[in-house]
Order: C-alpha cells, then sequence, then structure tokens
C-alpha cells in the first residue's frame, strides 16, 4: 500500500518546496480525513490542533498539492469544492444522482484507455480521476 503521507512529503521536497510545521499539520490533517473535504473543513479542523495556522496558509497548500497533482477538487453537487486524495495517480467513484451517495473503488482497469488516448491525442497521462453517476442500491425504484 502506498503512504500517502511520504509521497506527499517527498513530492514538496523534491519539486523545491519546504515542508514547514503548517503544512505538515495540514497535509496529515487531510489524510485522516479520508482524503473528501472541502477546504472549509479542513481549515477547521487543522485550527482545532493548530490555532495559529491560517485559513490562507490552507488554501495556499491545498493549491499547491493540486499543482503537484497530488489532490484534485472534486464538485459533486454539494457546491464546494472537495478535495481528494490521487493515491498512486488515480481515484474512482460511482456517484448516486438522487441522494449524492459517494461509493469509491480502488480496482482500475482504464490503463489500456490510458495509453490508447495518450497515442491518440498524443498526450501524456500523469493521473486521472474516474467517475460513473447513476442510482444507488438505496436509490433504484426496483430493487432487484
Amino acid at each position: 500500500m502506498h503512504d500517502p503521507n511520504r509521497i506527499i512529503t517527498e513530492t514538496l521536497v523534491e519539486n523545491g518546496h519546504r515542508l514547514t510545521a503548517a503544512r505538515c499539520a495540514i497535509i496529515e490533517t487531510l489524510i485522516t480525513s479520508g482524503g473528501h473535504i472541502s477546504a472549509d473543513e479542513l481549515a477547521n479542523r487543522v485550527r482545532q490542533d493548530a490555532p495559529q495556522i491560517g485559513r490562507m496558509t490552507v488554501y495556499r497548500t491545498l493549491d499547491l498539492l493540486c499543482e503537484l497533482g497530488l489532490i484534485r477538487p472534486i464538485y459533486q453537487g454539494t457546491g464546494a469544492a472537495h478535495y481528494i486524495l490521487l493515491h498512486a495517480g488515480s481515484h474512482h467513484h460511482l456517484v448516486c444522482n438522487q441522494c449524492n451517495k459517494v461509493i469509491e473503488f480502488d480496482e482500475c482497469t482504464t490503463h489500456e484507455l490510458g495509453q490508447q488516448l495518450s497515442r491518440q491525442f498524443n498526450f501524456q497521462i500523469t493521473s486521472h480521476l474516474l467517475e460513473f453517476h447513476g442510482l444507488c442500491a438505496d436509490c433504484m425504484p426496483f430493487k432487484t
């Protein structure tokens, strides 16, 4: 299993960014949240343990982690962006159109598709976010 903390901190250092105490606290809180959290929620949680860390520091850190391809903002009908960790460069969801339930899954069979798209469009793919939208078992009108 990949250690997200190690991956994030190594990527920051490899790209010439400092590992400040504030960044470490933000990264740890992001990871322990399960990686699905809004910027405001993250800022509130970080400030519970480290009240000296300002909201702008949280927002700048989120921007930096996005820029480095370690997290992505997603919008699933909740208004605010939620940030997700990209474990091993990918992330996958099933999203219910009725109740907005999100089911994560790790299985990824898109490697061939990624290679095909890379060749077809002369595009280097570095990560992906895959979402399927539909109805969860609780929202299906006729359950089988």
